[in-house]
């Protein structure tokens, strides 16, 4: 087998998947501690046979025991874990949002971030002693399409301390039309769905023609799209209206003590309604019997309930993003050829209703949800690649001398294709006060602002510093925080003026472009001097 990974690490499930050069295409690989087997196309348990039906995922769970040591996915499960106070889930989607909730585990704190980074490093490092792996070998990393460049830096980070030197980033979306295989075809338009366990990412597709490639073929994406909706939200509306149900509060005492219980039963629930008419939660006081939480929804219940949180509407409206993108760019909703499902979440039968009545049921495909992502990255990291754009809005910040206001000067746009031909933008810098020897560049990556956010902040779960679950709600300022990164804060100030400028002097004039890696380029010429003191100098990686 060709030492060539690629690991999907998702907020419920992680696939670990290899290049087989003699299928030629991704497979998914099973690491028999920490994997268990499942049904390709749902979330069901089944036993490995040659029907190739069954799939190994890894539950994404970490739990830290008294003598420091840590037990992964089905080791957690196998010993009846996963609702222990020093176990963590849902840790992609806390790290995407840079949760600073941290929790007291054996006499240290630990967060979401580091619980990630120790599940996801010891998975590479399982993997990499199982394949034969060495520090020079290739691996492939997937993230959201709308992920901000501060998780794409804590992938490079678990990589790098896994052993690996290197490593490629690939989008979720664009890696689950590559993984779908056979399944697409040369000069086809697809919209890949996928609704994972933490977000919602929507991406159309054009699968070039073979004369059109140059090596092999390649996946030219003409729209994406993005949500902070996922597995892990419905969880959360689930456990919510368990405890409305049962006429209690989150922070009752006892409660409290079952919510990580309560969470794992209600996630639970949700599978199940994806192939039963009903089901159930009742959790238990252990030391009682008498009955904490207690719980039951029908199918049509339980749309209500995704319909009460809008569920639907923005699943609605995150598709036509994705296919106004594509429009923009020459290609019509009537030439999607099929709809590849991908997710948890797409096992859902009222999203797969909405998806049949949007594109026509016999487009709608559910071949491999679960390990399309994995085999893709695979499959990408083998070296079948495909053009791509940039996914946010980057801006200069600057203040309003006058009024002390800040504001942002767009200088990339979200959609702009790479590497870029001709510069972007162009902009003069000028001297902010007299003598001034260093000018510079506040460079931010901007979100799409979430505008469904109600009075008083969206709700959110999350875990306490004793590992319980609790609902709060997210401030506008920490939707704010999320949205706009400053990427350079660490170096904001690497334009040298000598002599030095003086307030108000045009100084420096700035030409921006963006090359195949994605990285932010400036050409810097020094007005005064009438000299170049930069061309093409990279200063920040895009997304």
């Amino acid at each position: 087998m060709p030492g060539r990974l690629a690991v999907d690490f998702g907020t419920s499930n992680t696939v670990v998947a290899v290049w087989d050069e003699s299928l030629g295409e991704g497979v998914p690989w099973h690491l028999a501690k920490l994997g268990k087997w499942t049904n390709a196309i749902s979330l069901e348990e089944k036993p490995p046979d040659k029907t190739g039906e069954a799939i190994s995922v890894i539950p994404s769970l970490i739990h830290y025991s008294s003598d420091t040591r840590a037990c992964l996915g089905r080791q957690v499960c196998e010993r009846s874990l996963e609702d222990s106070a020093t176990s963590f889930r849902w840790m992609k989607r806390y790290i995407a949002n840079r949760s600073p909730v941290t929790r007291q585990v054996h006499g240290r704190q630990v967060s979401n971030s580091q619980a990630g980074s120790d599940f996801l490093r010891l998975i590479l490092a399982t993997a990499k002693a199982e394949l034969s792996l060495n520090s020079n070998d290739e691996i492939a990393l997937t993230v959201p399409v709308e992920a901000y460049e501060h998780y794409e830096d804590w992938l490079a980070e678990v990589a790098r301390t896994a052993g690996f030197r290197r490593y490629r980033l690939i989008d979720e979306a664009s890696a689950a039309a590559l993984g779908y295989g056979t399944h697409i075809q040369p000069g086809h338009v697809y919209v890949v769905f996928d609704f994972g366990g933490g977000t919602l990412d929507v991406s159309v597709v054009l699968i070039e023609d073979s004369e059109t490639a140059a090596t092999g073929r390649r996946c030219r994406v003409l729209g994406k799209a993005g949500h902070d909706l996922g597995g892990s939200s419905i969880d959360q509306w689930l456990f919510a209206d368990a405890i409305r149900q049962s006429n209690r509060r989150d922070f009752d005492n006892d409660v409290r003590a079952m919510s990580r219980q309560l969470l794992g039963e209600c996630e639970l629930a949700k599978i199940a309604l994806s192939q039963r008419q009903k089901a159930d939660v009742t959790i238990l006081n252990p030391q009682t019997g008498a009955i904490v939480v207690a719980a039951e929804w029908t199918r049509s219940q339980f749309e209500e309930l995704l319909d009460k949180h809008d569920a639907l509407t923005e699943i609605d409206k995150t598709i036509r993003r994705a296919l106004n993108d594509a429009r923009e760019k020459g290609y019509s909703d009537e030439q999607v050829r099929n709809v590849l499902l991908v997710g948890g979440g797409s096992l859902i039968p009222c999203v797969q209703q909405m998806l049949q009545r949007i594109f026509g049921k016999e487009k709608v495909q559910l071949n491999r949800p679960l390990d399309a992502v994995a085999r893709g990255a695979a499959a990408f990291i083998a070296g079948v690649d495909f053009y791509d754009h940039i996914q946010h809005d980057y801006a200069l910040r600057h203040r309003d001398s006058s009024t002390g206001e800040e504001s942002f000067h767009t200088i990339v746009q979200r959609g702009t294709p790479y590497p870029t031909k001709e510069s972007v933008a162009k902009l003069t810098i000028r001297g902010s006060f007299d003598g001034q020897e260093q000018l510079g560049l506040a460079i931010f990556e901007l979100g799409e602002s979430r505008q469904h956010i109600k009075a008083g902040g969206t709700l959110e779960l999350v875990y306490d510093s004793s590992g319980n679950a609790r609902i709060t709600a997210v401030s506008f300022e920490d939707e704010d925080r999320r949205n706009h990164f400053w990427l350079n804060e660490d170096n904001p100030t690497f334009l040298k003026a000598d002599p030095p400028t003086q307030k108000g002097q045009p100084r420096f004039l700035i030409e921006f472009g963006v090359d195949g890696n994605k990285r932010l380029l400036i050409t810097v010429r020094d007005i005064l001097a009438n000299r170049l003191i930069h061309r093409d100098l990279p200063v920040v990686k895009l997304t």
